[in-house]
């Protein structure tokens, strides 16, 4: 399976690299997620608070004009949601992480300013329940592989640093049970480094 995420995410890196290999630009980024689930079936268990954990990956900015560009990435993406808040003020969190393939079409408003939108491809790669000391039993056989998700957000550039922040919206079910509704819901924000 990992071999599998890692080809198809060379794939859409290189096709990008082939179509405008002179004026590409490679960057890479970081920073923090806050993650829960939204729809229905799990809220009885969900803590208000989202579960903090972060991604870092790499990226390449294709210009297709002065204005507009192409954005693929690939991130690995730590996600999932606090379950509940001990006493001890420990969490108990589902963690549920994933190697996400975004291509964004990227709008610069002015010269270092930018919003960003386009649709995102996630594999999961990790999945366990945990206390922070302790890993809780579960059964996964019911939860999906893949993701589609839709990515909305906006980053300033100067100089060769950018800072950005971003919402990832999942349009597909994390489980393929009927009584659950669950999807994942993500803000990101972080720091890049253009080369």
């Amino acid at each position: 399976m990992k071999k599998s995420i890692l080809f198809i995410a060379a794939f859409v890196l290189s096709t990008t690299f082939a179509a405008a290999q002179e004026y590409v630009y490679f960057g890479i980024k970081g920073g923090v997620n806050f993650s829960t689930f939204s729809g229905d079936g799990f809220s009885d268990f969900n803590d208000e608070n989202a579960r903090t954990a972060y991604h870092l990956g790499l990226l390449a900015e294709v210009p297709v004009s002065d204005r507009f560009s192409i954005q693929p990435e690939v991130l690995y993406s730590a996600q999932g949601f606090d379950i509940v808040r001990r006493e001890d003020n420990r969490d108990i969190e589902h963690q549920l992480d994933y190697i996400n393939v975004p291509v964004l079409a990227k709008f610069y408003l002015t010269d270092g300013f930018s919003l960003e939108a386009g649709p995102q491809v996630g594999f999961v790669v990790s999945e366990k329940i945990s206390d922070g000391e302790n890993d809780i039993a579960f059964f996964e056989d019911d939860r999906t592989e893949i993701e589609l998700g839709l990515g909305l957000g906006a980053s300033y550039k100067f100089n060769n640093i950018f800072i950005y922040g971003r919402y990832n919206a999942g349009l597909t079910d994390i489980y393929e049970r009927e009584e659950i509704d669950a999807k994942n819901s993500v803000i990101q924000a972080g720091l890049g480094l253009m080369f």
